[in-house]
């Protein structure tokens, strides 16, 4: 499993990051705080509180390729 911290903050940039995530076989979810959603779901981040940073779960040990697709929601 790999986690890693980013940031969705724009409707245009949520519909980009669920295209890309979808993509993907394994599980991904994203934790806010306690509560934990498919990063799938467009529906299940807009519940998210999205003026804070969100901590992506990637049930992979293979993912440098989805890792690489999200640099842009990656916080720095």
């Amino acid at each position: 499993m790999k986690s890693v911290i980013i940031k969705l903050d724009m409707a245009e940039k949520i519909k980009n990051f669920v295209q890309i995530v979808s993509v993907y076989p394994y599980e991904i979810d994203l934790r806010s705080g306690r509560y934990v959603i498919d990063a799938k779901s467009i529906l299940g981040i807009f519940s998210l509180d999205l003026s804070k940073t969100i901590v992506l779960e990637i049930y992979s040990d293979d993912c440098t390729e989805l890792l690489a697709n999200l640099k842009e929601f990656i916080a720095k």
